[in-house]
């Protein structure tokens, strides 16, 4: 009795210990099948075929990165692509060349975190992606680092908490989205927005 105990404890440990590599193994597979070539070209080289939704190189889908630089010479954008489709890293520089802009893609569609910085090196903006849709929490901050508007979305439409400061750090706006309903402050006497990364201001 104890001996086909003991069987069946170290068969079923076997087989959870060959689950778990076979699983590993497919992810890792799905990881290997996206390596982008290191491969650099200029941006201006590439040919969008928008019927496709792919950028070509030498008329074949480019896999790789496409640079660009600004007049001094300096890295202005760097954006991967894989078989025609921007994926991985993408970045933008400002012409000092502190990082302006950091994104990922997935396929043509933003997915993951994407950051956005002010000239002076603070952080502007800090949205989430799945499939290119922000989803989870998005926040933009005031030149000077203090938080300006934090939102919670769910397929790109307000769920939960949203929040909003002024640059003195007074809250203006905070309420809860739920079901297509507001629930608290909904009330701003100035509206906020970042425009190509500059603070608009508009009285309402």
């Amino acid at each position: 009795m104890r001996l086909i105990k003991s069987f069946i404890i170290i068969s079923l440990f076997t087989f959870s210990f060959w689950s778990c590599k076979i699983g590993d193994e497919s992810k890792i597979d799905n990881t290997e099948n996206r390596v982008i070539n290191d491969i650099l070209v200029s941006k201006e080289s590439l040919i969008l075929k928008a019927n496709e939704g792919r950028w070509y190189y030498k008329e074949k889908p480019f896999s790789g990165y496409a640079v660009r630089y600004n007049s001094n010479k300096i890295l202005e954008e760097k954006v991967g692509y894989y078989e025609g489709k921007k994926e991985g890293l993408a970045q933008k520089w400002f012409p000092d060349g502190l990082l302006q802009k950091e994104s990922f893609y997935i396929a043509n569609h933003l997915d993951g975190v994407v950051k956005i910085w002010w000239p002076n090196g603070n952080i502007a903006s800090e949205g989430n992606y799945i499939n290119g849709v922000r989803n989870g929490i998005q926040k933009k901050w005031y030149t000077t680092g203090q938080l300006a508007k934090q939102t919670n979305l769910v397929d790109g439409k307000e769920n939960g908490m949203q929040q909003a400061w002024l640059e003195n750090g007074k809250l203006y706006v905070n309420y809860e989205a739920k079901n297509g309903r507001v629930f608290g402050l909904k009330r701003a006497n100035l509206c906020y927005a970042l425009e190509n990364e500059i603070i608009q201001y508009k009285k309402l």
